[in-house]
């Protein structure tokens, strides 16, 4: 049987103050994170300039240099020694870095064709490359706030509605910034809609810096192996089959989040219509994220992610029969599934820090900032899988940019809409049976290790 908040001991609680101030960096995340679901793709052709088949390309290429990155941005964060820990240094550091490389990436050059596309890899790796070095450590951090597995369940929940809050601003507002910014030149307008982004994520982050403590700490004999824990994280079941589970629907939350842009614009016809469609995706979001914990005390973390994907998947197949008048029905739609997968996120980080904990229970070693990095890699190879897909889809339907489009090209948006998404989404909700760890294992490996570990010591 789990714990309970209320049976949960003092010393492994954390304030809602520090939960909420830890939630601003996720905050700060999803003004660039939202942006690159919804909106990269139709930027990169309808403004930017350049072909669908190009886009997929180069967001499926330039995530051959997270393989390296990743991995060693988790593996470097692990072996940080500062006076404020391991992994909050990271999100200080590189926050306006990353600011920067939002403005860039955003801002259209005047240049030739092939020209205009080396700027774009250049640009667009130099941001995913920044917002590595912010966003690992700052996943990580919430394996370290606690030895709790409950406590994190909470800190994830509460996470996530600072996710999904900025989540619903940038969905809303982004294309009204665009044009307001704009004034008719869409260029400029989704220049200077990135300046305020990344004036906004520069002050979340300092603040979630702020306002955060690192309270685990690796056993004090572990040394330096890198081969070691990428060997032994690669023997870890609960790890792999997260890993599997988060490629598959980050893959699929992207066709559809991207189809979606499209749908409205060429399908529907009533492009006015997706920063209230978006938005409803994002407040059905926060509404399940507000309510996880509890459920997942109730039901279990892995039931409760099995049920939140599986049934999501079969309300996103009903877009498929949805018509272009079908108003009213493609926003039910959006909203009962929104609500039902929303359960998902704060429940697949709080298990990757369940699997850090299996992993230091079984070997000894703590790699937390390892793990997370793992699942940030596996979050943007499923992102960019899932841009690579639907950028091929519209190129083998014939889509062009800016003009009526074909039954065939409009099918193949519909497709992303429904039926892609939701045979991807099937296939995670599969993988997930083979997920080991229960709440009862989770107290049995959080009593071993606290038990090992001794007296537990904040950093300042």
């Amino acid at each position: 049987m789990s714990l309970t908040t209320e049976q949960t001991p003092l010393a492994d609680r954390v304030s809602l103050k520090e939960k909420i101030g830890y939630s601003l960096g996720d905050s700060a995340s999803n003004l660039y994170w939202k942006t690159f679901e919804f909106f990269l793709v139709i930027f990169y052709t309808d403004v930017f300039g350049i072909s669908a088949a190009a886009v997929g390309t180069m967001l499926l290429v330039t995530r051959v240099a997270d393989a390296v990155a990743d991995p060693v941005m988790g593996a470097l964060a692990d072996r940080t020694r500062t006076r404020w820990g391991h992994f909050r240094p990271y999100v200080l550091w590189f926050a306006l870095p990353l600011a920067v490389a939002g403005v860039l990436t955003f801002t259209t050059p005047n240049l030739g064709g092939g020209a205009k596309l080396v700027y774009a890899y250049v640009t667009y790796s130099l941001l995913m490359f920044l917002y590595t070095a912010v966003n690992i450590p700052y996943t990580a951090l919430m394996g370290v706030m606690t030895p709790n597995s409950v406590e994190r369940t909470s800190i994830s929940s509460i996470r996530f509605i600072g996710a999904f809050t900025a989540g619903v601003f940038v969905q809303y507002f982004t294309l009204k910034f665009v044009k307001i910014f704009g004034q008719g030149d869409d260029a400029r307008g989704w220049q200077l809609t990135m300046v305020l982004y990344g004036v906004l994520a520069v002050i979340m982050l300092v603040l979630c810096f702020a306002s955060t403590r690192e309270r685990v700490v690796p056993p004090p004999q572990q040394d330096s192996d890198l081969k070691r824990d990428l060997r032994e994280l690669a023997s870890s079941r609960p790890f792999l089959v997260l890993v599997g589970v988060l490629l598959l629907i980050l893959a699929a939350f992207v066709i559809k989040g991207s189809a979606s842009a499209y749908y409205f614009k060429y399908f529907v016809k009533r492009e006015d219509l997706l920063g209230l469609f978006l938005v409803s995706n994002g407040l059905a979001f926060l509404a399940a994220v507000s309510i996880t914990s509890h459920l997942a005390k109730r039901f279990g973390k892995k039931i409760l992610f099995m049920l939140a994907i599986g049934l999501g998947a079969l309300v996103i197949a009903g877009f498929w029969f949805a018509e272009p008048a079908d108003i009213w029905l493609m926003f039910g739609l959006q909203i009962v599934s929104s609500f039902v997968i929303g359960f998902n996120s704060p429940l697949v980080f709080a298990m990757f820090a369940d699997a850090a904990d299996d992993a230091e229970w079984r070997t000894g070693r703590r790699t937390t900032g390892l793990v997370f990095a793992s699942a940030i890699f596996s979050t943007k190879i499923g992102v960019a899988i899932g841009a690579w897909m639907f950028g091929l889809i519209l190129a083998r339907v014939g889509y062009v940019a800016n003009a009526p489009q074909t039954a065939r090209s409009l099918q193949g948006i519909v497709m992303s809409m429904s039926w892609i998404p939701c045979a991807l989404m099937i296939f995670a909700t599969a993988l997930m049976q083979l997920y080991p760890l229960d709440e009862e294992r989770m107290v049995e490996i959080e009593a071993d290790l606290k038990t090992r570990r001794g007296e537990i010591e904040p950093s300042a």
